[in-house]
């Protein structure tokens, strides 16, 4: 069982669907490339796995259990000039500004949830 959430307009359940309903496909995406790219990077594909599957799972967790928005969850395990500021200027699209406004994955998942909600709203006819 999942949690619920009352939407006031009906109209917004395409893109609850887009978000909720497909958001688990993204993750499961997530882990599968991460975990691809660290055999890219050398690991035996059983520990990029295991990897891959504990990190999205521990920090699966640490954000049910925080109050702390995920952007400052990101900034509090991001150290300036670290391994992790490097990678996230890439996913950012390369701007390195910590704002996510290059583009980079935060475009790349608007576009997916938005041609799953247009999908969806195919679908309902």
């Amino acid at each position: 069982m999942g949690q619920v959430a009352w939407i006031e307009d009906e109209a917004l359940m395409d893109a609850v669907t887009a978000v909720s309903g497909s958001g688990p496909a993204y993750v499961f995406l997530l882990t599968e490339y991460l975990a691809k790219a660290g055999v890219e990077a050398g690991l035996a594909p059983a520990l990029a796995d295991q990897l891959a599957r504990a990190t999205v799972h521990g920090a699966g967790e640490l954000i049910r259990q925080s109050d702390t928005p995920p952007s400052g969850l990101r900034q509090n395990v991001t150290s300036p000039g670290g391994t992790t500021e490097a990678a996230l200027a890439v996913l950012m699209g390369g701007n390195g500004g910590g704002d996510g406004g290059g583009g980079g994955l935060e475009r790349l998942l608007a576009r997916a949830v938005a041609a799953a909600a247009a999908r969806s709203r195919e679908l309902a006819g």
